[in-house]
């Protein structure tokens, strides 16, 4: 009933988004949903904190009465107010003010009050500055209240607003309001917004059943994938994390206690404050992750650009979905980079292998990484020959999986995912071709649970399959001018009976034969009536 719930929820907010948001693009009213979910997510935790801080003095509100709890408490105990906020910051480590919690901006759509708009300025300001650390400053910095795309003027976008809000809190009152609910209703609208967003979708979204590849690589033993799950990763990375699905499909398959911390990078401003939103929507505390914005191929996070091997972050696993054949700017001085310097440059039209030795370089020796790139990086020649060469020669790639066309919103290429590994025990590459194992959908493809496991079974154990996998000895590989085409390895062609043209032959003879005695027979019959024989 409880995943039923979490379905229903998703698809009700969507319908509320689908109408509501007009002419707006998707990716412009997704900001508005989904930071109106986080405000609810926030306010029903404080509130929930709240009840067990104060107990028997959490007032009990008569029916009819709308006012949140909290603030005819904080009308009551002017005094205490100042020692209870401390606590919260200790306990729930925020605060968020009354009249700036879920409940009260709900009530002030409800009756269409003229102030919403400013005191949602005020709350998403206070929250930002004041209500946590500096780890949240700026978490609705790409919300504009004030956009045209609401309303001509100040009147209008309020009215929208107080629509919207109204909708939503209508919509929100029928369900669960635990994390792990509204934190599933999130994934399933960033889903929707991303099916919405067309070639956007690509910079904050890795579909489900991709991640769900990624996330199964990496949380199986890294040195011993047949022993099954590891018991414990401690560290987890994504350096182009987007919205955070990656990291979070990690997290779900460890299990709250099965994991350290989770560590993402993303470029984009609202795409990073979409990830974080997501964290906390799931559950994650503010000390068991910490995503940065930056840049990955530029290296800006300080923490990772420590030269002293002995406090350089390592990581147990990293996952990422880059963007594919990003145009850079190799320097002269990327070239003297510690990720870089022992591999060479990727090529300024194509920044695939750039993304690849960033994430390699911060893998700990038994690690494992697992990244999506395009076909192009396991054939292309030049600088990327050479740094595929290297990888190959050190014993570095794994796997490499061909995974259908057209499973990204954002682009209908065919992609593949590298596994690598700093230390790995077996001296092949095993190749698994999953290019024909899909259900046709009508804008997607679809790797079913049933495609996926396939994939995940063939990698834990290493099988070998006709048309599907095989372990190829890198003396081939070598022989091949370590071109990883996975068509010169598996070819999924069903290989043509073999024909036995001495047994044709002999029944073609036979066939003649037969077809002479019936003519035979047939003219005698003739001949009796008469009639020439034919």
């Amino acid at each position: 009933m409880i995943e039923q719930d979490k379905r229903k929820l998703g698809a009700t907010l969507w319908a509320i988004a689908d109408q509501l948001r007009g002419a707006m693009n998707a990716d412009d009213f997704r900001d508005y949903m989904l930071s109106f979910l986080f405000l609810r997510y926030l306010s029903d935790n404080y509130d929930g904190a709240a009840q067990k801080e104060l107990m028997s003095d959490y007032p009990k509100l008569p029916p009819g009465d709308r006012r949140p709890p909290l603030a005819v408490w904080y009308d009551q105990n002017p005094g205490d107010v100042d020692e209870f906020e401390k606590q919260m910051r200790r306990k729930a480590h925020y605060v968020i003010k009354p009249e700036y919690l879920w409940g009260s901006i709900a009530e002030m759509a409800r009756i269409q009050n003229g102030e919403l708009l400013h005191t949602l300025e005020k709350g998403f300001s206070y929250i930002e500055n004041e209500s946590f650390d500096s780890t949240f400053a700026g978490l609705f910095s790409e919300i504009n209240l004030n956009s045209e795309k609401l309303g001509k003027d100040y009147v209008a976008r309020n009215a929208k607003l107080c629509t919207i809000i109204g909708e939503i809190a209508e919509g929100l009152a029928q369900f669960s309001a635990d994390s792990d609910t509204l934190g599933d209703a999130y994934e399933y609208l960033i889903g929707q917004f991303a099916a919405g967003s067309g070639k956007k979708a690509g910079e904050f979204y890795t579909p489900q059943q991709i991640s769900s590849i990624l996330s199964g690589i990496v949380t199986l033993d890294s040195q011993e994938p047949a022993t099954g799950r590891r018991k414990n990763l401690e560290s987890v990375f994504d350096f182009a994390c987007g919205s955070g699905s990656l990291l979070l499909n990690v997290r779900r398959r460890m299990g709250t206690m099965g994991i350290g911390k989770i560590y993402g990078q993303e470029k984009n401003i609202t795409t990073y404050n979409l990830a974080r939103m997501n964290m906390l929507l799931h559950g994650v505390k503010d000390s068991e992750f910490q995503i940065y914005h930056g840049d990955t191929l530029t290296n800006d996070w300080d923490a990772l650009r420590e030269t002293n091997p002995a406090k350089m972050p390592k990581f147990d696993a990293v996952v990422a979905n880059p963007p594919f054949s990003y145009r850079w700017e190799p320097t002269e001085a990327l070239g003297d980079d510690m990720r870089f310097k022992n591999h060479g440059l990727a090529p300024k039209s194509a920044a695939d292998f750039a993304f690849l030795l960033h994430g390699f370089h911060y893998l700990k020796p038994e690690g494992v990484m697992a990244i999506i790139l395009p076909h192009g990086v396991l054939f292309r020649g030049g600088a990327e020959e050479r740094i595929r060469t290297k990888l190959l020669q050190d014993g570095h790639i794994d796997t490499v999986i061909g995974l259908p066309a057209n499973l990204f919103f954002s682009t209908s290429i065919p992609v593949c995912v590298l596994v690598l590994k700093k230390c790995k025990k077996p001296d092949d590459v095993l190749f698994i071709n999953a290019a024909d194992h899909f259900e046709k959908g009508k804008r997607q493809n679809v790797l079913t649970p049933e495609h996926i496991e396939k994939i995940l079974d063939t990698y834990q154990h290493r099988r070998e399959e006709e048309r599907y996998a095989r372990r190829v000895s890198m003396k081939e590989i070598e022989e091949n001018g370590y071109n990883l085409n996975i068509t010169r390895y598996i070819s999924t062609q069903e290989a043509e009976d073999q024909i036995d043209l001495r047994a044709v032959n002999a029944e073609l003879v036979g066939v003649t034969q037969k077809i002479e005695e019936a003519r035979e027979r047939h003219n005698a019959f003739l001949r009796e009536l008469g009639l020439p024989p034919v």
